[in-house]
């Protein structure tokens, strides 16, 4: 029996063999013909040059503008007239009539002392020195007529100018106790008020002159030679942010400090709008009369590298194959001047009318393909206001 069932089960096992050759048969040609699809692609690929896209870049135009020397440095403002006024004689105040902050012209009476006692006083000394004059009177026709010597009579005009000292000294100790501006300008913060006892010099508030102003500030002996009184001088400050304040320089030490070998300089300023207060931090710049051609570029175009500083030039490049034009980076080696603001000064390796990167110049390359757009390009200022962070 065993025997009849082999060649059964054969046939069988080859009927269901069959199917399976089959399906392994077609799945290894659609693997044979997806890996020859795909190194045909790849050797495409590899067949074909790679070209980056071209790189958004911020342009700017080497310019020829006439930059006249500039000697900077930092110094402070202070007034022309300034003064912390106080008062004479002690007592206790009776009158304060300025109000803080406010405006004073010369002459203003600024606080009043009490001076009851002393008015008292004075009109005792007014009734001696009338009856010393009616002494005086009665002796010089009395004297006329021969009636008294020389002596009394020389009695009397002393006694009369005795009692009128008296009177005098009275008048001048009551006007010590009012305090006057003595010149025009601005009043700070009162230190004193109604009814409080003071001694002798108590400040009482600080009066100062605000229009015009002075700017103090130092430069190096070196530049001693360059100055001038008369030279325009322009003040900034970042108290009054985006505005610019001329002026004159209008004196010169006549020393040179001997630690820091600087010349201390003086200029003066208008300040109708009292926007300058004595105390400020401002920068300060002499301009001198001589002018010269100097090409300007944006700070941010230049990468500073111990190696040198560089640019990168735009320039346009035409394809040999295909003849078609692009816009192509050169990196030029330059050399740099003085800085004004965002500007800075290119004194070789440049020329007017060149196109260079203005911005991002840390992320490119010689000889990269770019575009250029300036839509949203920063705006360089000679003299910016960035605000503070």
């Amino acid at each position: 029996m065993h025997d009849v069932l082999k060649p059964v089960a054969q046939k069988k096992m080859r009927f269901i063999r069959s199917p399976i050759a089959k399906a392994i048969g077609a799945l290894l040609l659609v693997v044979v013909l997806l890996v020859g699809i795909k190194a045909m692609q790849i050797g495409k690929m590899m067949s074909t040059p790679f070209a980056m896209p071209p790189t958004t870049v911020s342009s700017a135009v080497v310019t020829e503008e006439d930059w006249a020397p500039v000697l900077s440095s930092v110094g402070s403002v202070s007034a022309v007239q300034g003064a912390v006024v106080s008062t004479e004689l002690g007592g206790v105040v009776a009158q304060v009539n300025f109000q803080n902050g406010g405006e004073a012209k010369q002459g203003d009476t600024l606080v009043k002392l009490d001076t009851s006692a002393e008015e008292a006083q004075l009109h005792t000394a007014e009734a001696d020195m009338e009856l010393a004059r009616n002494n005086l009177q009665r002796t010089r026709d009395l004297a006329a007529r021969r009636v008294v010597s020389k002596q009394e009579l020389d009695a009397a005009e002393s006694a009369f100018g005795q009692k009128q000292g008296a009177v005098d000294n009275m008048r001048s100790f009551i006007r010590k106790k009012e305090v006057h501006a003595p010149f025009d300008g601005q009043l700070g913060i009162r230190q004193v008020n109604v009814g409080q006892s003071i001694d002798a010099r108590t400040p009482i508030v600080q009066l100062t002159a605000l229009d015009p102003v002075y700017v103090d500030f130092a430069l190096p002996q070196q530049d001693l030679s360059k100055l001038a009184a008369g030279f325009e001088t322009r003040v900034h400050t970042d108290a009054v942010p985006g505005r610019e304040f001329k002026g004159k320089l209008t004196a010169i030490n006549s020393m040179v400090d001997t630690v820091t070998r600087n010349v201390t300089v003086q200029a003066t300023l208008e300040n109708h709008d009292h926007a300058l207060k004595p105390g400020m931090f401002v920068k300060a710049e002499v301009m001198l009369p001589e002018k010269s051609k100097t090409l300007v570029i944006p700070g941010s175009a230049v990468s500073y590298a111990p190696y040198g500083n560089s640019v990168f030039v735009i320039e346009k490049k035409k394809d040999p194959k295909t003849g078609k034009e692009s816009q192509a980076l050169r990196q030029a080696f330059v050399r740099v001047g003085e800085a004004r603001g965002d500007f800075i000064a290119v004194t070789e390796g440049l020329k007017a009318g060149d196109v260079v990167v203005a911005t991002g110049v840390f992320k490119l390359r010689n000889g990269m393909n770019v575009t250029i757009s300036n839509d949203l390009a920063p705006k360089p200022q000679l003299n910016p206001t960035p605000a503070d962070s």
